[in-house]
């Protein structure tokens, strides 16, 4: 693969070339060159866009798919077309498939179907035999088979002395563990924040106190163990104060935030549109800000789109019904520039991917081109139109974006959007 990319601003502070607007040479799947103006001189193919940014490929560390056992919500294919669209050179994928990931074949299978793709598939193992949180899975043989962590997908590990056992037998091979915050006694048949609001809408809530025992109980689990901790989606501005004392403590511990809990409160379930139904739910303004500031400060280490296709049968009902989950990866970015500057959205989407064991590769003349290619400034409405995956149910449609994608050169191949 050889292309030239014409007057593109690099974002990247790991480059030496970082905020400067060059032209970028790539012959056979690395950097060659980087200068003010190349030349075409063997005729390349060129890419040459309004207002081009490039910048290290972005990673989203939580994409549910479907397939195997799912592929009416989405299938591998079509999904990672999806996140190559979306800008994601790379996705950790979740195990909550039919039948769930928790074996090695189950990971050789996953990691198969994404071969020679330019977006490069990371599989989450199951933390429990069928994830259901009552004895370990076969956490080595999957990691040998290439996962690249462990997690019983929104469902809390309830007994304590598993999870212990979990963090200290995965130290062993240098395993990453993840622990889904909510414990499930407080939670209860909770379906939206507890707050006035879901008073107000006669809705049984799921109140910041089921959260926030359980990201309690797993740093001291983990202070205890050793061993190397995920906790993703947090919710509560109480979530990130631990782990911001955690992090003094010198634990291993690293956390995300799904970017509908930066943009949406609880408030705007006065619809009852059931693609609002998320789990953890939409928290208060207050919870917001907490969450931003944790992201601005380092104590949240990325932000993920949480990409989770339902079924439209499963989402067009009752709002008491509905299944938890919207679809991220396409309004990921869009959504991000509405809350963060770009270098600051650049940067949550692209530092999570050392502790999933995917090495940096900056935009320096000599290494793998695995780079996404933006326009930053564009301004647009977010609507059916823009999604590429099968299941349509988006959080953001109707919401005012920021900021599109172009497509994303990796693995020796080049994606473009049409």
């Amino acid at each position: 693969m050889n292309v030239l990319i014409k007057s593109a601003t690099i974002i990247d502070p790991k480059s030496e070339f970082h905020n400067l607007t060059q032209d970028v040479l790539i012959e056979n799947g690395k950097i060659t060159k980087v200068g003010k103006t190349i030349k075409n001189t063997n005729d390349y193919q060129e890419i040459k866009l309004e207002n081009l940014h490039i910048s290290q490929g972005w990673f989203d560390s939580s994409v549910s798919f479907g397939e195997p056992g799912f592929e009416e919500r989405e299938t591998i294919k079509n999904g990672l077309k999806t996140a190559a669209s979306s800008g994601f050179t790379s996705i950790a994928l979740n195990p909550n498939t039919n039948p769930i990931l928790d074996t090695n074949s189950d990971i050789i299978f996953v990691k198969s179907k994404g071969d020679k793709n330019a977006v490069t598939v990371l599989p989450i193992g199951a933390l429990t035999v069928g994830s259901k949180g009552v004895d370990l899975a076969e956490l080595f043989d999957m990691n040998t088979a290439g996962a690249v962590a462990f997690y019983d997908y929104k469902k809390p590990i309830s007994n304590p002395n598993l999870m212990k056992i979990a963090l200290q037998y995965a130290s062993n091979f240098d395993g990453l563990v993840l622990s889904f915050p909510q414990e499930n006694k407080i939670s209860g048949l909770g379906v939206m924040n507890e707050n006035i609001t879901s008073t107000r809408l006669g809705l049984k809530g799921i109140p910041a106190l089921a959260e926030e025992l359980q990201v309690a109980r797993d740093l001291f689990l983990l202070e205890y163990t050793g061993g190397k901790l995920h906790i993703p989606t947090i919710s509560t501005a109480k979530s990130v104060d631990l782990i911001r004392e955690a992090k003094k403590k010198k634990l291993d511990i690293t956390c995300s935030v799904a970017v509908h809990n930066l943009c949406f409160t609880d408030e705007t379930l006065t619809s009852f549109d059931s693609n609002l139904k998320v789990l953890p739910p939409l928290r208060t303004q207050s919870d917001i800000d907490a969450l931003i500031n944790g992201v601005k400060d380092g104590t949240i280490d990325m932000v993920t789109s949480d990409h989770t296709p339902i079924d439209i049968e499963e989402k067009k009902v009752e709002f008491d019904h509905a299944n938890y989950g919207t679809i991220g990866l396409e309004s990921a970015f869009g959504a991000l520039q509405t809350v963060f500057t770009t270098k600051k959205t650049i940067d949550v989407l692209t530092k999570g991917k050392q502790r999933f064991g995917i090495e940096q590769s900056p935009l320096n003349i000599g290494n793998a081109a695995n780079i996404t290619l933006f326009n930053p400034e564009s301004k647009y409405t977010f609507n059916k139109g823009d999604i590429k995956s099968k299941s349509k149910n988006s959080i953001f449609e109707g919401s005012d974006l920021k900021g599109n994608v172009y497509g994303i050169i990796s693995n020796n191949k080049i994606s473009l959007n049409k």
